[in-house]
Formats: C-alpha cells, sequence, structure tokens
C-alpha cells in the first residue's frame, strides 16, 4: 500500500472542516472531502476554489478503515467527541498517514502522545491540539521559558471568544461536555496527574485589552502539554468556558456520578445537543491565551498569545500543521503542536504573541 500526496479533512462539512480544507487548498495541497453525508460533501466541494474529491464514510469506523486502506499523506481529525475518535483514527493512519486533530482532551492527548515511538518507528507525525486549544497556551508558554531553567509553578488559561453559527449544540460538542463531566478536573501537583474541581481554582484574569475573564480548571489537552513543555511539578490548565460559580461547583460533584450512567448519559447528550443557538458575533474583539510561570527565586513572568476568533484560528492552524507535516517540515512522533513545527508555525496564522 503507498501513501497518496492528498490530505484528507475528516468532517469537512462541519464548520471547522470547511475551513481547514478551504485553508488546504488556498495553500495548494490535494485535498479529499471525508464525511457521511454525500450530498453535504457535494455541496461543500463545490463551495471551495478548485474543488476537491470527496469520500464518504457513515462513522469514525468506516472513516478509520477508508484512512488505513488508501493511506493518504495527512489526516486531519474534525470529528468530536476526541475521546472517542482519535485513538482509533491515528492507528489507522499508522504506519502509512501522518494524523493532526484539534482536541483539546485530557484522555485523547495522553493515549497519543503515549505512540510516540511507534510513531517514531514509522516516521509519521501525530499531532493532537492544532487548534485554539492547545496552540494558544502551549505557543506563549514555550516562547516564555525559552533559555530559562525549569519553573517550579505555571498556570496556563484560556480565554476563547468565538462567533456562533445559527444552529444547534451539535452531538459531538454535546457528548464531549457531558462525558468529560464525570471524569472530572485534573492538575499536576509534585509533578503526578491527581484530581481537581472542574471549575476550581477560579481566578480574574486581567487581559492585556483591559478586560477581565474569570477562568476555571478543566481536564484539558492544555494540561498536558503545558506540564510537557515546563517540566514544573505544579501545574494548573484553566479556561474562560469553564463555569467558576461556587453553586455550579457545588451541583457538579453530585451531578457527575448520575452521568456514568449510559442511560442519563445518552438522554443529557440528546437533549444538550438538541439546544440551539441564533446567530452570535463573538463576545470579544480577542481570543487569549496566557502563560504565567514563578521560579524558586520568587521570578513571576506572563507570556499572551492574542488572535481574534478561536474557531477561525483553529482552522488556520490545523492547516498549518497539517501543511508542513505534507511538506516534511515536522518533527517525526507523536506531539503537541508546538513540539511538532516549532513557534514559526505562528508566521502562518493571525496571532501575536506578547512576551515581557
Amino acid at each position: 500500500m503507498s501513501a497518496t500526496s492528498e490530505v484528507w479533512v475528516l468532517g469537512a462539512t462541519g464548520r471547522t472542516g470547511r475551513d481547514v480544507a478551504r485553508a488546504l487548498i488556498d495553500r495548494g495541497l490535494p485535498v479529499a472531502l471525508v464525511g457521511r453525508d454525500a450530498t453535504r460533501l457535494a455541496a461543500t466541494a463545490e463551495a471551495l476554489p478548485d474543488g476537491a474529491r470527496t469520500v464518504v464514510a457513515a462513522d469514525p469506523t468506516a472513516m478509520a478503515a477508508a484512512v488505513r486502506e488508501a493511506g493518504p499523506s495527512v489526516v486531519v481529525n474534525t470529528v468530536g467527541p476526541f475521546h472517542r475518535t482519535a485513538e482509533p483514527l491515528w492507528r489507522a493512519a499508522l504506519p502509512s498517514t501522518s494524523y493532526v486533530d484539534v482536541a483539546n482532551d485530557l484522555l485523547s492527548a495522553t493515549a497519543l502522545l503515549s505512540a510516540h515511538d511507534d510513531a517514531l518507528r514509522a516516521g509519521r507525525t501525530l499531532v493532537t491540539g492544532a487548534g485554539f486549544g492547545v496552540l494558544a497556551t502551549e505557543a506563549p508558554l514555550v516562547a516564555l521559558l525559552a533559555g530559562r531553567p525549569a519553573p517550579v509553578r505555571v498556570r496556563v488559561d484560556s480565554v476563547a471568544s468565538v462567533a456562533l453559527e445559527a444552529g444547534a449544540l451539535g452531538e459531538a460538542l454535546a457528548a464531549t461536555i457531558v462525558e468529560t463531566l464525570p471524569f472530572g478536573g485534573r492538575r499536576i501537583t509534585a509533578g503526578r496527574l491527581v484530581r481537581a474541581g472542574v471549575g476550581s481554582r477560579p481566578a480574574a484574569v486581567p487581559l492585556p485589552d483591559g478586560g477581565t475573564a474569570t477562568t476555571g480548571a478543566w481536564p484539558s489537552g492544555d494540561l498536558v502539554a503545558a506540564g510537557r513543555a515546563s517540566g514544573a511539578p505544579e501545574v494548573l490548565a484553566a479556561s474562560s468556558g469553564v463555569p467558576t460559580g461556587r453553586t455550579l461547583r457545588a451541583l457538579l460533584p453530585v451531578a457527575a456520578p448520575l452521568l456514568r450512567l449510559r442511560p442519563l448519559q445518552r438522554l443529557a447528550t440528546a437533549r444538550l445537543a438538541a439546544v440551539r443557538f441564533p446567530d452570535r458575533p463573538r463576545p470579544r474583539a480577542h481570543s487569549w491565551g496566557r502563560a504565567l510561570a514563578e521560579w524558586s527565586d520568587g521570578t513571576v513572568r506572563t507570556a499572551w498569545l492574542r488572535t481574534g476568533d478561536a474557531g477561525v484560528f483553529t482552522a488556520a492552524a490545523a492547516a498549518a500543521v497539517a501543511a508542513r507535516i505534507a511538506e516534511g517540515r515536522a518533527a517525526p512522533g507523536a506531539h503537541t503542536p508546538v513540539a511538532a513545527v516549532g513557534l514559526d508555525v505562528l508566521d502562518d496564522l493571525d496571532a501575536e504573541l506578547l512576551l515581557p
């Protein structure tokens, strides 16, 4: 089986998938659109400047089989929930295909990064978190720590600002939320992953543009990336998208065990997926990723990544990482984005590092 030069975009009819495909075509790369609905795939292909080949696959299992058979150059996975879809897909990709996803998920990130040796042996690159999460906090942290010793404490905060398209929340995102809650929060303490309440350690983060955002702990890929990049014994990853109010945080430990029951989990997912939103502009002019590090001598430094709409950034980042892999400009192995392609990937993106 010989790999083709195509980059496959899985979930190509969704907003992120469509934008990834367009960005790849703009870079001159051959693209195949992969999804479950032939009609929607054809419409998506027609709307692209140079069109694209389409591959119909009913579900992630069928997508994995198609990837294994065709052996494209790179697969970009935008199909959630990633804690269920990612591992079967990157396992199907190896040994002939490299893999990129836009997950910000602790479980899927940990599983993918454990396959580093397998990816090295295959000479392929696996990347998780090639979007606003993880890249928006990994980039300022790596830049902040360059040439400095390992800090004793790190906190990264993700403040996404996203414009919403009218429509339902959708099953994939709903399943991610419902199935993550029973897992609970996490942080790194004394170099070990330990439990932390979802939304715990809330902080009012002063933003460089004069605004403020409240963030709380969440079990994300940001945490995995920050731990690996810093080597710090104490690491916390927080997000502005997490409920931090005392009442909600008190209720979560009660509700979480109930959501481990499959019937309740399915019901909650269906109800949440059906929630509809109107078109909504993004709430802030900028999205922000913050990295704060403290050293043993008491020195504290902060760095930021500033970008626009976090959803737009995610699609552009996934395309930029995938393009660098396709062009042979990425390290083989299993990585987070900056570890795979370096900080200069930001040159391809609408983003600015703000360093102390």
